[in-house]
């Protein structure tokens, strides 16, 4: 299946001054499936090596500091040729610094070897850092990469279009109807393709039950072991927090007497690892947002819809009639789509309890407040009031409905937030 990443590996690949390039983001993502794939191709061949407790290659990679000695043993260790600009050469599962270490010295000489490096934990850039390396995230297949996979090419660039003028989309209905099944499936790879497929639900639930299991088993990395049982915990409560109908985090709801400082590197854990999003309370608007953020008040939201869809329970009867499931998993995927896009992410509530469901700050400068329209609420006015009393230049209403500009508020489809990202 095609990614966005593709074209950012082609020109990676062209660079002159091209160094070993580190893929991060959550597992079951697609980062090594799509790493091998470009490697077959557009190389020879592809030297793949799994840095997961493979002693041997952590031995060559701990004590060669030579490029020619190194690439050697590793060309004997996985049994390829390695090719200079004709060998791709990927690391997965990178944890170790040592390993980076060594690799940096691929990138801190001109040389012709092409290197990509994954992990699963973005963390690791605090450690890993340096300008020996090039980074580059990913992240689950958003809207526009499903219609991709399911072929409707053509529908990506009537939304795109459509986004652009602010026009009706003429084939809003047919968006919409693809727009619930990608809620319901999600962006990892695996479900996508065995929904392809025509894969029963029940078939599509145990994988993403499984997805569940990996997840989990990747909080195991977590240093200090009582956070691990209680990141589990907050990210098992993220449904039920998003259902209520005031979304804020709320300690107690996993428990009698569970108290914010007990699970606040828990939840940087999660955050810091793209396992979930989180979005702080605003108050007033300032520049920069952060200095407006009330750290002890805020929303986490999941990294995929398909696995929210799943971890509630929900079946697609549910997602026309439970407005409150639908009203939860919209607001997850424009969550979803911001963060993703480069946003950090803010909600507005004032004293008088009017709330503005995103607020974000472009590179600009520029603050845009972003409201999901609520069916059950009918007549919301905290937008206008949120304009009037920051006197904002753009703002966006995400609704059911086609594209329009009403009163200087741009109407956007909930399906078109991929279009979201700046440049």
């Amino acid at each position: 299946m095609e990614r966005k990443i593709n074209s950012f590996l082609h020109k990676w690949k062209r660079d002159i001054i091209r160094k070993p390039l580190l893929i991060y983001g959550p597992k079951q993502i697609g980062k090594t499936y799509t790493a091998l794939a470009f490697g077959k191709e557009e190389y020879k061949n592809v030297a793949y090596f799994n840095t997961d407790n493979n002693k041997e290659l952590l031995e060559i990679l701990k004590k060669e500091k030579q490029l020619d000695r190194i690439i050697m043993k590793m060309s004997l260790l996985s049994g390829e040729s390695i090719f200079k600009n004709d060998t791709l050469i990927i690391l997965d599962n990178v944890n170790d610094i040592e390993v980076v270490k060594t690799i940096k010295l691929f990138g801190s000489e001109r040389n012709d070897y092409h290197i990509i490096l994954i992990t699963s934990r973005r963390e690791n850039l605090t450690v890993f850092k340096g300008e020996e390396l090039q980074y580059k995230g990913m992240y689950g297949m958003d809207f526009e990469e499903y219609l991709w996979a399911i072929d409707q090419k053509q529908l990506v660039e009537f939304i795109q279009n459509s986004f652009k003028n602010g026009k009706t989309m003429p084939f809003h209905n047919v968006a919409m109807d693809y727009f619930y099944n990608y809620l319901e499936t999600g962006g990892l790879p695996e479900v996508v393709f065995n929904s392809i497929q025509k894969e029963k639900d029940a078939y599509l639930d145990m994988i993403k039950n499984k997805i569940l299991d990996t997840y989990q088993k990747e909080m195991s990395h977590n240093t200090n072991l009582i956070d691990i049982p209680r990141s589990i915990e907050v990210l098992q409560s993220i449904p039920y927090q998003l259902k209520k109908e005031n979304k804020k985090f709320q300690y107690g709801l996993m428990g009698y007497g569970k108290r914010a400082k007990e699970y606040d590197s828990a939840i940087d854990f999660l955050v810091n690892n793209q396992l979930a999003y989180r979005s702080y309370k605003i108050m007033m608007v300032k520049s920069p947002l952060s200095s407006c953020k009330e750290k002890d008040s805020f929303k986490l939201y999941l990294n995929d819809d398909g696995m929210l869809f799943f971890m509630m329970h929900s079946n697609s009867k549910q997602l026309f009639l439970d407005n409150k499931l639908k009203t939860a998993l919209y607001e997850n995927h424009i969550a979803k789509n911001l963060v993703e896009a480069g946003y950090p992410i803010y909600y507005y509530q004032s004293e008088g309890k009017a709330e503005v469901s995103f607020v974000i700050q472009n590179r600009m400068g520029q603050v845009i407040p972003i409201e999901l329209v609520n069916k059950d609420v009918s007549k919301s006015k905290s937008l206008s009031l949120f304009m009037k009393k920051f006197t904002v230049k753009e703002a966006i209403r995400v609704t059911e409905d086609n594209f329009a500009i009403k009163k200087g508020v741009r109407y956007i489809p909930i399906y078109a937030m991929f279009c979201m990202k700046e440049g």
